[in-house]
């Protein structure tokens, strides 16, 4: 028996590198597509010793001509498209680019299986972005959309004509829905690693405190590990869907900010209110936190609150890390870089 052949776009990215290193350890020759001028840095490939198992081909979502050249040779079982311009606030500064890579490069793929390999299985990666402030206090696959950001309104393009050629031209293109899920593979860039980065800086005197936007945004965080695996189960059922895959949880920045500081050794004190907000650490009566204008954005989801029972019903999954487990993960990935 052959093996199953996939190719993920996306794959030098936290989920690209789990999703790379889970289909390795199920037999599958795994493939990953790379944008011409991508940066080559597989840092999280390295990290899980699976560098050298992956070929790398060239995968253009700006590119049709590229997305069809690939799609046509490859043959492949499985698709999963995790590559996006993936930062809601770079999405405000470049709204173009982002809709361009994240909408219409899902449409250069879908047209490519229609036309090459429409007995594929495709993957999108939709986001809980989507949800925007929506009036329902938990979101599930039947909740209304209404996404605030360019980031958002780009996933939902894509999210949509996903339905529409699974159901006009019978594709296998399933959806997941995913809330915030994080890892030790994070980049900086989001907030939960940067929390956890610069309170190890100021641990260790190496940074004066931190410096967040808005502390109060409830978020329903889970842990890659997990997620990805929900992923692979949507595209082994015989009939595609769109599922939420999330943890069921929610918490404030600040919340992650407690954890995080807690496990640290810190002992906050939360002092003044708004703007003026800040975090002492009573050990040495030393700032830890202050708040920055420059850090919130210009449109922001207050709260966001995941129903997976579809997931639990059909796909026989669940989100197993806890939030605390999920923390502590991470801090002591960041905290081995010290030692």
């Amino acid at each position: 028996m052959s093996k199953k052949k996939a190719l993920i776009t996306g794959i030098t990215g936290q989920d690209g590198a789990y999703l790379a290193k889970f289909l390795l350890q199920k037999g599958y020759e795994v493939i990953g597509g790379e944008r011409q001028n991508a940066s080559g840095n597989k840092w999280r490939l390295k990290e899980l010793g699976i560098e050298n198992k992956i070929q790398i081909v060239p995968f253009e979502l700006l590119e049709e001509n590229s997305i069809n050249k690939e799609v046509r040779r490859g043959k492949y079982d499985e698709i999963y498209n995790l590559a996006a311009q993936s930062y809601v606030d770079k999405s405000f500064v470049s709204p173009i680019y982002t809709t361009n890579v994240n909408a219409l490069g899902v449409i250069r793929i879908l047209e490519a299986l229609r036309q090459f390999s429409n007995k594929t299985k495709f993957y999108q990666a939709s986001s809980s972005e989507m949800y925007g402030n929506n009036e329902s206090k938990i979101q599930d696959e039947k909740t209304s959309f209404k996404p605030i950001s360019p980031y958002a309104i780009s996933k939902l393009h894509a999210h949509w004509m996903l339905g529409l050629y699974r159901n006009a031209y019978n594709l296998h293109c399933s959806s997941g829905i995913l809330f915030n899920h994080e890892s030790p593979l994070r980049s900086n860039e989001f907030v939960t690693q940067k929390i956890i980065t610069n309170l190890i800086k100021v641990k260790f005197n190496l940074l004066p405190c931190i410096k967040l936007g808005n502390i109060y945004a409830k978020r329903d965080w889970g842990y890659s590990e997990d997620y990805i695996q929900a992923m692979w189960k949507m595209l082994q059922q015989k009939k595609p869907g769109d599922f939420v895959i999330s943890s069921g949880n929610t918490y404030t920045v600040k919340d992650f900010v407690k954890q995080a500081a807690k496990y640290l050794g810190f002992n906050l004190s939360w002092q003044g209110k708004g703007i003026n907000e800040k975090a002492i650490n009573k050990n040495n009566n030393k700032l830890v936190l202050k708040i920055d204008k420059k850090f919130f954005r210009p449109n922001d989801i207050q709260s966001i609150h995941g129903n997976s029972n579809k997931a639990k019903k059909i796909l026989k999954w669940k989100s197993k890390t806890s939030f605390e487990d999920l923390v502590k993960i991470m801090c002591d990935a960041e905290l081995k870089k010290y030692k």
